[in-house]
């Protein structure tokens, strides 16, 4: 049964998710970094998550590191770069690979205030060529130091963070209600009332 508090929580959680802000982790390898990425999204209101893995299987989430904050998010797999963006654009939702290409944007420059999905690629090669290829632009984060790169979860809570800055200044992250979230919120709730099985919290 869920408790009063707990719905309440639930509640807050998802007055604050971002529909138009989704996160794409590419070929990933290491389950412990897209287990990051996912705790990160969660904490900055990211409530969509698509897994691309074109040549295997997407690692399984690393529970002790996600929090379990995956099983409050919505995950969608993928195989196929042009069917993701396809889908994405569908929602009207532009995709952005972070990397540095000719013409690619700073992370300063780019505006989150609209729809946007980020895709963050694997942690040697990054971003592939072929997502590139279909995306809609670059972004880069700034670095002045003698290796120019972060671990990939590091990136994406650099540029989560700078999206949810932008939102909150711009207003448009403000708590808010509608069919959306309370479909959510109903299957959450349905979840609840399922019994639990060992190890679940």
């Amino acid at each position: 049964m869920t408790t009063p508090e707990r719905l309440a929580r639930m509640r807050a959680v998802l007055e604050r998710r971002q529909r138009d802000l989704h996160v794409v982790v590419e070929h990933i390898r290491d389950p412990h970094n897209a287990s990051a990425i996912l705790r990160t999204c969660d904490a900055l209101g990211v409530h969509t998550v698509h897994l691309l893995y074109t040549d295997q299987p997407s690692p399984e989430i690393a529970r002790t590191v996600a929090a379990a904050s995956h099983q409050w998010m919505e995950i969608r797999r993928h195989s196929d770069p042009q069917a993701l963006v396809d889908a994405l654009h569908a929602e009207g939702i532009p995709m952005y690979v972070t990397r540095r290409d000719e013409g690619a944007k700073a992370l300063v420059d780019v505006d989150f205030t609209g729809p946007a999905a980020i895709v963050f690629g694997n942690e040697h090669r990054g971003c592939s060529d072929e997502v590139a290829a279909v995306a809609d632009g670059a972004i880069w984060i700034p670095m002045v130091g003698m290796v120019e790169s972060f671990n990939v979860s590091v990136s994406a809570a650099i540029v989560l963070s700078e999206a949810y800055r932008q939102r909150a200044s711009a207003g448009t992250n403000v708590p808010r209600w509608d069919a959306w979230r309370q479909g959510i919120l109903d299957s959450w709730l349905a979840r609840d009332a399922m019994p639990k099985r060992e190890g679940e919290g």
